[in-house]
């Protein structure tokens, strides 16, 4: 028997309703990329690339910025908007914060929703910037901290401390995965759980396999020999 219950995580305050929620991945720009100090290049980019998966599989209205691309800050990095084609594209006229771009918040304000989920390079800018913007605005804010990046710990450390006391919320990639996904008794469960092992938690590839393995020793009553034994 399913006892799963959306409603109840939909009213939940402090966890993502799907149906309110706005993705914006702001300046993930491979200029920007190499500042980042506080974790790798290659888990930063897979984080970035899963949230435009999960927003794209949940339907989620999608919003991409730069700061000036044309400059050392470089372009977005291309997966974003392959993995997400529904993503739209706001330039920006030499803002810092996304937020005082007219065009961005008339976006936002377009969509009729109130929870945003933020990610963005650099962490002390570019996420926390308009973070702090959006929440003086009522909206309701997580801040996807692991898909952002940073020059320095210290720094993202004082970012989460930061927004955390304005009211935003910091939260991690697979937990926004898992929020959206609410439950695995939905027909594209099996296609969250891919974005979690390719881009998040690839170790969790090793559980589908021991898994499936279980299954088939169990549906055919044996091992099946290797190939070439």
């Amino acid at each position: 028997m399913n006892t799963f219950n959306k409603s109840a995580v939909e009213k939940n305050k402090w966890m993502i309703d799907p149906d309110d929620a706005v993705m914006l991945l702001i300046d993930h720009q491979s200029g920007l990329f190499q500042l980042v100090r506080d974790m790798d290049q290659p888990t930063l980019r897979n984080h970035a690339i899963a949230l435009a998966k999960v927003a794209k599989l949940a339907n989620l209205p999608t919003f991409t910025t730069a700061s000036v691309p044309d400059g050392p800050n470089g372009p977005l990095i291309p997966e974003i908007h392959e993995a997400n084609p529904d993503a739209v594209y706001i330039p920006r006229t030499g803002q810092i914060n996304a937020w005082d771009n007219p065009e961005w918040t008339k976006a936002i304000e377009k969509t009729g929703r109130k929870t945003l989920i933020i990610a963005g390079t650099l962490t002390s800018v570019c996420m926390a910037f308009p973070a702090l913007s959006a929440l003086l605005k009522g909206y309701k804010v997580f801040c996807v901290v692991d898909a952002s990046g940073n020059w320095s710990q210290m720094a993202t450390d004082l970012t989460v401390a930061r927004i955390t006391q304005a009211g935003a919320m910091p939260i991690d990639t697979y937990a926004v995965l898992a929020e959206i996904m609410s439950t695995w008794n939905r027909a594209d469960a099996f296609d969250f759980a891919n974005i979690m092992i390719d881009h998040i938690v690839p170790p969790y590839r090793a559980l589908f396999e021991s898994y499936n393995k279980a299954q088939s020793v169990q549906r055919d009553g044996h091992e099946t020999k290797l190939d070439n034994q």
